[in-house]
């Protein structure tokens, strides 16, 4: 199991500072800092029985993407 930020998220507000800089802005006057706002649950279901353990099910609906 993992969280992780959402990868999408980053690209978006890569391309806002790039069209940003391009439109004229200077790249000091942008925010170097952002924090995340979306996290994603990955489960890995093969490593979970390798191991011996079981995902409840309300977990498994919970999760972003679950690893078979």
């Amino acid at each position: 199991m993992a969280y992780s930020f959402d990868l999408a998220e980053l690209y978006k507000r890569v391309a806002s500072n790039i069209d940003a800089i391009l439109r004229g802005a200077k790249a000091g006057d942008i925010p170097s800092f952002y924090q995340v706002t979306k996290f994603d649950l990955s489960i890995n279901l093969k490593t979970a029985r390798q191991l011996g353990l079981s995902v409840p099910p309300a977990l498994l609906a919970s999760a972003d993407k679950i690893v078979e």
